[in-house]
């Protein structure tokens, strides 16, 4: 009897594309490694395998994400990306360390990164927002991928407008970063967060747009009025 991932492989191999695998690489500045199979159909995957495990237990869903993620595949990261997040009611205080090895280890482009931190991270913050100040931490890596895992792991709480000192402090120490990922992740956290808290948000960025990189300047102010757009973006004497 085959293993839940050798299953999933197989299938991959006979659903993947040329064509789709060569679309896919153009998104991305950074190799990737991809079977070429369309995103609707990765998820379809995910959640049909998920269905029929018998062993949903934590223990045994982290430890196949933790194959899936040794791979390299995009399509096999954004599978522990779902089934990590389908576990999220199990999830307790030791599992951060598991989710920030993988950031660290197996991360290796945008994608990777804001799917897992999206959903994953961000559920185990609203959860456990102690975890909070360890973002901060992932803000000072030298590691690109755990700096972009700090601000887009806030962006569903800053939907909600839960978490605006953290997500301000955040963007402050990532301010001038000079990764145009890292950038982008800062910026639309702050997008996110002028949802519900648009002024707090429009301060700080008219107290720091001399110093802020244009690209998260023009992600933070998307949202905003134009006579706010207007003034963010005049440039300061």
């Amino acid at each position: 009897m085959n293993t839940p991932i050798e299953n999933i492989r197989q299938e991959l191999q006979m659903l993947g594309n040329a064509e789709t695998a060569a679309a896919s690489r153009r998104f991305f500045k950074e190799t990737i490694e991809t079977y070429g199979v369309k995103n609707a159909e990765v998820h379809r995957l995910a959640k049909a395998h998920f269905k029929d495990m018998s062993d949903k237990s934590k223990a045994n869903i982290l430890a196949l994400c933790e194959h899936l993620w040794q791979s390299g595949y995009m399509e096999e990261a954004l599978i522990a990306c779902d089934w990590s997040f389908f576990v999220r009611k199990q999830f307790e205080p030791v599992d951060f360390e598991i989710f920030e090895k993988w950031i660290d280890c197996y991360v290796s482009n945008w994608a990777a990164c804001d799917t897992f931190c999206n959903h994953t991270v961000g559920a185990f913050i609203e959860r456990y927002p102690a975890f909070l100040d360890r973002l901060k931490n992932w803000a000072l890596s030298p590691n690109r991928w755990l700096r972009r895992a700090a601000a887009v792991s806030l962006i569903i709480p800053a939907k909600e407008g839960r978490f605006l000192p953290e997500i301000l402090e955040i963007a402050g120490i990532l301010l001038r970063d000079r990764d145009d990922l890292v950038q982008k992740g800062y910026g639309w956290m702050l997008k996110e967060a002028t949802k519900l808290h648009r002024e707090a948000v429009f301060n700080f960025v008219m107290h720091h747009k001399a110093e802020m990189p244009r690209t998260a300047l023009r992600y933070a102010i998307e949202k905003m009025p134009a006579a706010m757009k207007k003034a963010a973006m005049e440039k300061a004497h």
